[in-house]
C-alpha cells in the first residue's frame, strides 16, 4: 500500500501540473534549471561542430530580431539565437531557449518579416518547452511500462540522471505534429504581437517546399521532418485569421535587413 501511494501521487502533481509561462503545460520531467543547464551543454557540443557565423554585425542583427520576437514568448528561460554558416536549409531548437538558424535562411528569405518567421517558430519550441516535453513523454512511457519499484524514487531524479546521457538523441529530436502546429500557432502570434506580417510565415512554408521540389536534399531532414503541407498552411492560416484587431500596416522590411543580407552574401563570398 505505502509502495501504491508513492507511485500515484508524482503522476497525478505531474499530470495536473498548470501550464508553464510562454507554453500550453503538458508533462515535463526536467524543471528549469535542468532544462537551461542540459541546453548549455548541447549548444557547447554544437558550436564545437558547427561553423558560427562571426561576424559580430550580422550577428547583433540576428540576435536583435530573436529578442525582439522572444519578448512576446514569455519563455520561462532567455533566448538566444545564432546564426550557424551553412548551405543548407536548417533551423533548430535546443533545450533551454537555445535557437539556431542556418545563414542560408536569411538569404533564402524575401524581407525580414520571412526570415523573422523562422525564428518566431522555434522560439515557439523553446518556449513551450518542446524538447524537454517529448523526451519527458519517452521517459514516462518507459517508467510505466517498467516495474513499480523503478518509480519509488521518484520521477525527478529520474530525470536527473537522464539528462547526463541524452544529449546525443535529442539535438536529432523530430518534434511531433501536435508540438509543430503549436509552434506554428506560436509563431504567428510572437510575429503579429511584434508588429510583423504574420502572412509571412505562410510565404516562408511555400518557399521551403519550393526549394525542396527544385533541389532535393538541400532542406534538412530534420527541418523537413513535418513538410508544410497545405493541411499545415491552412491551420496556419486560420490561426492567423484569429489574430485580433487586424492591423492597417505591418512590418514587412526593413533597410537594416537588406544591409545585414548584403553583408552577410560578402562574408560568406
Amino acid at each position: 500500500m505505502m509502495s501504491s501511494r508513492l507511485v500515484i501521487v508524482p503522476l497525478l502533481l505531474l499530470t495536473l501540473a498548470p501550464p508553464m509561462a510562454g507554453g500550453r503545460g503538458g508533462i515535463n520531467l526536467y524543471s528549469i534549471p535542468q532544462e537551461i543547464e542540459l541546453g548549455r551543454r548541447m549548444s557547447a557540443e554544437v558550436e564545437t561542430q558547427a561553423r558560427i557565423v562571426d561576424d559580430s554585425i550580422v550577428s547583433e542583427y540576428v540576435n536583435r530580431v530573436g529578442q525582439n520576437l522572444a519578448k512576446q514568448a514569455n519563455a520561462p528561460f532567455a533566448i538566444k539565437v545564432k546564426m550557424i554558416q551553412a548551405t543548407e536549409i536548417n533551423a533548430f531548437t535546443l533545450p533551454g531557449g537555445y535557437v539556431y538558424v542556418n545563414s542560408s535562411i536569411l538569404m533564402m528569405a524575401d524581407n525580414e518579416a520571412e526570415f523573422a518567421s523562422v525564428i518566431a517558430h522555434e522560439i515557439g519550441h523553446a518556449a513551450a518547452r518542446h524538447a524537454t516535453r517529448q523526451q519527458s513523454g519517452g521517459q514516462l512511457a518507459k517508467i510505466l511500462g517498467g516495474p513499480l519499484g523503478v518509480l519509488i524514487p521518484g520521477l525527478a531524479g529520474i530525470a536527473a540522471r537522464q539528462a547526463a546521457g541524452m544529449a546525443a538523441p535529442m539535438t536529432s529530436l523530430h518534434f511531433s505534429r501536435e508540438f509543430e502546429t503549436e509552434a506554428d500557432q506560436l509563431g504567428v502570434h510572437y510575429l503579429y504581437d511584434a508588429g510583423y506580417d504574420p502572412g509571412a510565415s505562410i510565404d516562408m512554408f511555400e518557399k521551403i517546399a519550393s526549394t525542396e521540389r527544385a533541389t532535393p536534399g538541400r532542406v534538412a531532414k530534420l527541418f523537413l521532418s513535418h513538410p508544410p503541407t497545405q493541411d499545415r498552411i491552412k491551420k496556419t492560416q486560420a490561426e492567423i485569421r484569429k489574430l485580433n484587431p487586424e492591423r492597417s500596416s505591418y512590418i514587412l522590411n526593413t533597410s537594416d535587413f537588406e544591409t545585414i543580407r548584403k553583408r552577410l552574401y560578402d562574408h560568406l563570398m
